[in-house]
């Protein structure tokens, strides 16, 4: 178990909670944060913070994985709107992908993983919403679009050999579509794990049957563990090792691989991949 800098609450300048957690973070790196400039500072600052407590990764969670790379003066005017509390849906779209592009241009200097978890529209439940408040349920997947939208932050950062952008997604339909073929093409990018709605026996089996023609074994993440619900996380790995155990047995006998081939298989899925997608060896 290891932490992992998650600035959501940071990039959602629409959120009526967005100026609170600005004050949160200007108190904790103990400096005012007036401009976009001082935003980024501090979200470098927390960074290394996290690092320094054994960090190896942040996470982001977008509905739309968009990254925009804009002029500075129009990023400074976006955060400006968003101090005043007038910014949009449109605004908060288009300097959360801005963000996105800082926050692989700070993984290339500080050498975090960075995550990227897309396609969930989330307190979809408007009950559930106001009577429990937001993250209490009702997050439904969306249909999501990758090729265009990592486009800008790809071609900036995809080849450089300093980055690592793993990205998951509830839009199974992009396994063999888009991920896959991007994953297998740039070498920073690496798929993410079956996750949420498909982490389960047959998500698992069709995250293998759609992506490994395509995307192999070395440019996958291996197995990993984001829950809250600490007491599920042997479970869900022991399910994952006898999914893809199941797999390789499979290409076993149908003469695919041999069984010295599948064991060295089994071991990166289970335990190598992991530890050097995330830059723990």
């Amino acid at each position: 178990m290891i932490p992992t800098f998650r600035p959501d609450a940071l990039f959602r300048i629409a959120s009526p909670q967005w100026l609170a957690e600005l004050e949160r973070l200007s108190h904790v790196v103990g400096a005012a944060i007036r401009t976009f400039s001082d935003l980024v500072k501090a979200l470098a600052r927390r960074r290394a913070d996290f690092k320094a407590m054994g960090a190896t990764a942040t996470d982001h969670a977008v509905v739309v994985p968009r990254t925009e790379r804009l002029e500075e003066a129009e990023a400074e005017r976006l955060f400006a709107k968003a101090l005043g509390g007038a910014a949009t849906d449109d605004d908060q779209s288009r300097f959360e992908a801005h963000l996105l592009m800082e926050m692989a241009r700070l993984s290339v200097e500080d050498g975090l993983v960075m995550q990227l978890h897309a396609g969930a529209f989330r307190d979809h439940n408007q009950l559930v919403y106001w009577r429990f408040g937001p993250d209490r349920g009702g997050d439904i997947p969306v249909a999501t679009e990758f090729t265009r939208n990592l486009r800008p932050l790809l071609n900036a950062y995809g080849n450089d050999a300093r980055f690592r952008l793993i990205v998951f997604t509830l839009d199974e339909s992009t396994y063999s579509r888009e991920l896959a073929p991007l994953a297998g093409h740039y070498p920073a990018l690496l798929m993410g794990a079956p996750w949420w709605f498909h982490d389960s026996i047959e998500g698992m089996t069709r995250f293998r049957r759609q992506t490994t023609e395509t995307v192999g074994i070395e440019n996958t993440a291996g197995f990993t563990d984001d829950t809250r619900a600490f007491c599920s996380i042997p479970a869900r790995h022991d399910l994952a090792r006898r999914v893809d155990a199941n797999y390789l047995g499979g290409l076993v006998a149908r003469h695919v691989i041999d069984l010295a081939d599948a064991r060295e298989m089994a071991k990166a899925l289970a335990y190598d991949l992991a530890k050097r997608a995330y830059r723990l060896t």
